[in-house]
């Protein structure tokens, strides 16, 4: 029985806690039902890395721990799942991944991947702030594996951190919602009120990260006008989007003409609302313009948050026996960690003159010349 016919096989046998192949996550006693358990896609796209993996072995084996959410976010997450399928796919590794469904369940994942013989993971990776405080206890305890975590640090010899400056890109689309709403613009399925200067922000949970991209938006929305006023409201949770709808459609009822979600799930509440409203919206990490496709008639842009380029430069790094264990790696405008990506069906009905000012910007925040607050007041 190859690899990927044994994991089906033991998914229909009802075994809980096995994520990918006989190895996985070493099985133990804790409860794993409430979690979701998932092997690594398949297709024609990654027949070389099986090819590798049944001839000689794979080049690594990497485990995937998801944030909270989990996959099928359209956003954060699944920004973490192409990153791991391009390491598939061009370095020929394999992997397995967890999808915790609550935060207790981050070290025992965290554990078990670096607890496992068969397969010994090369790399763990962390995808999420929230993995922080499980991590700082895992990784000490297991010295010889190597960690990579996503959006925080942990101050570790075995982990390799990786931070984005979501300040610099949520500017971006600030800039860009704060001259779309001093003008009359109307485009796809939404238009903008004339006599008003309004946009809005919705949060997923309100946590120093998520702040991040609020001030940032702010000050964004500042640059273009200061007079426009900003209507922020958190929705307390990632996978939530009823109540993401909620919140954007009363802001939209009260005048915004472009929303803002760093969400992730419940931002898809976000889209609902600006199609209904006839509004704009403004995606977030992944371009959802294109994740979203029945939603491109309304999203202006989307602060693209390229999550795949951390995950598949770690795994690189550990291939290319140069794992940068201890450091920080920050990734912004300049490194092209960060940024504002048009929307695929309303990019070019975006006046010349807005994307000029844009690029300026852009250029302006990379000098140095433009100073960006990482904390609201």
């Amino acid at each position: 029985m190859d690899r990927r016919s044994f994991v089906k096989a033991a998914g229909v046998a009802g075994i809980a806690g096995l994520a990918g192949c006989t190895g996985g996550p070493s099985e133990g006693s804790e409860d794993t039902t409430a979690a979701t358990t998932t092997e690594s896609s398949g297709g024609d796209e990654t027949t070389t890395a099986e090819q590798t993996t049944e001839e000689s072995g794979p080049s690594a084996n990497v485990g995937m721990v998801y944030a909270l959410g989990g996959l099928g976010d359209k956003s954060f997450n699944d920004a973490a799942k192409r990153g791991i399928e391009q390491a598939e796919s061009e370095l020929g590794i394999a992997y397995d991944e967890v999808q915790p469904s609550a935060a207790e369940e981050f070290p025992q994942f965290q554990r078990r991947f670096a607890q496992s013989s068969s397969p010994d993971y090369d790399l763990v990776s962390c995808i999420g702030y929230a993995q922080k405080s499980a991590l700082s206890e895992t990784a000490p305890s297991f010295s010889d594996q190597k960690f990579m975590i996503v959006d925080d640090v942990v101050d570790e010899d075995n982990v390799a951190s990786y931070l984005f400056r979501e300040e610099q890109g949520s500017f971006q689309v600030g800039y860009l919602a704060g001259l779309i709403t001093t003008q009359e613009f109307s485009a796809g399925s939404g238009s903008t009120t004339a006599d008003s200067k309004s946009v809005g922000f919705v949060g997923g949970t309100e946590t120093e990260l998520i702040r991040k991209f609020q001030a940032g938006y702010e000050a964004g929305v500042a640059h273009a006008d200061e007079e426009i006023s900003v209507d922020v409201a958190y929705v307390g949770s990632f996978s939530d989007s009823a109540k993401g709808k909620e919140i954007a459609t009363s802001m939209y009822d009260n005048g915004a003409d472009v929303v803002y979600h760093a969400a992730g799930g419940s931002g898809l509440g976000v889209f609902q609302a600006a199609k209904e409203q006839g509004k704009f919206a403004i995606g977030v990490d992944s371009d959802q313009s294109q994740t979203e496709p029945n939603y491109a008639d309304v999203i202006l842009a989307s602060m693209v948050k390229r999550v795949e380029s951390a995950v598949y430069t770690s795994v690189e790094n550990v291939i290319n026996d140069e794992f940068n264990g201890g450091s920080t790696t920050t990734l912004g405008l300049e490194e092209d960690g960060v940024a504002a990506v048009y929307g695929a069906e309303l990019g070019s009905e975006i006046p010349q003159d807005v994307k000029d000012s844009l690029s300026e910007s852009r250029e302006a925040i990379i000098a140095g010349d433009i100073e960006i607050p990482t904390t609201t007041e």
